[in-house]
């Protein structure tokens, strides 16, 4: 039985660090978290609306006295499933990578609600995006980027607890970021951690988020929180690790044999990453992986995968990023 249960809401890593999580992981069901030091204290993102993270600060606050203010927020990356809730954490300062803060507009969030309240005047893309975020409200959503930047790392205090931030982007996204607690053996990764569901490359190159993935695993940790799915060890940074090598390897001599990224990404048979109860979640996610493999090694054909380009009735910019 796995030491941690995959269930919505906060749960205790011990020593002032805490996870918030939201099944099942899949679109828009991102993960969150928490470090508290006596008074002081970090928060790990926001949610993909307001009624959710508004919802999450009201359970911190309901358990932890410190979370009634929050020092400092920290974006891992600017998808909208890590962001969009920015605006409910007043007062805080909010810390992020330049290219988090680079990212922060290239999707407004009433793109995405009027995208899914006119869905078949978007095509077959507005079709599946307003499946996949029709649980959500994108209303009275402001956009709130952070206000202070760092690259390379940054070494905080909350309370006597060091936490640093390390930038690792562009990988999942153009300005990915771990949070890492050293004396608890606690790493948050964001996006650059999908647990029980298929990766989703939205910049790359995907070797190096391979190499991040290696970076994680030399770190002193023990326990992980994903962007997506349940708390992790490092045997889920090794099997998405290993899925990312697997496509890699796969796709490059289908490139060279001419093949169109698309074909290839249906040609290519990846392991399966399962999740809970056996699911695999996010297939859809390879293609994109693949036409990154494909650009990364100079073919022009790689420009867009055809649900998220602009001819299929989508506005500019061609992706539906802030759901992953």
């Amino acid at each position: 039985m796995a030491k941690w249960q995959f269930t919505k809401g906060m749960h205790d890593l011990g020593g002032g660090c805490y996870a918030y999580l939201l099944p099942d992981g899949s679109w828009g069901w991102s993960n969150a978290g928490l470090i508290v030091d006596g008074d002081a204290t970090l928060m790990v993102d926001t949610l993909f609306d307001l009624k959710l993270t508004a919802e999450m600060l009201e359970t911190y606050r309901a358990s932890i006295p410190a979370a009634k203010s929050i020092d400092v927020l920290v974006n891992t990356h600017a998808d909208g499933d890590h962001t969009f809730g920015n605006q409910l954490v007043e007062g805080a300062r909010i810390i992020g990578t330049q290219g988090t803060v680079s990212d922060f507009a290239r999707f407004d969030p009433a793109i995405v609600q009027n995208i899914c309240l006119n869905a078949e005047q978007f095509g077959s893309a507005g079709v599946f995006m307003r499946e996949c975020f029709r649980p959500f409200d994108f209303s009275g959503i402001t956009l709130t980027p952070p206000t202070e930047t760092f690259s390379g790392t940054l070494d905080l205090m909350v309370g006597s607890k060091k936490v640093q931030l390390i930038e690792v982007g562009p990988s999942h996204s153009l300005g990915d970021a771990l949070i890492y607690v050293p004396d608890d053996k606690v790493l948050y990764t964001g996006d650059i951690l999908f647990t029980g569901g298929t990766p989703i490359a939205w910049y790359g190159p995907v070797n190096r988020w391979i190499d991040v993935c290696d970076r994680v695993l030399d770190m002193d940790v023990e326990t992980i929180v994903a962007g997506h799915g349940p708390i992790s060890t490092k045997d889920d940074v090794r099997e998405m690790r290993d899925y990312l090598q697997h496509v890699s390897d796969e796709a490059r001599p289908l490139w060279e044999q001419g093949m169109d990224y698309l074909e290839a990404s249906r040609q290519d048979r990846p392991r399966q990453i399962q999740g809970p109860g056996g699911r695999r979640a996010g297939g859809g996610h390879r293609a994109d992986a693949v036409r990154r493999l494909y650009r990364c090694a100079g073919t022009a054909g790689a420009s867009a995968h055809p649900l998220f380009r602009g001819d299929e009735g989508l506005p500019a910019p061609s992706r539906p990023r802030p759901g992953a």
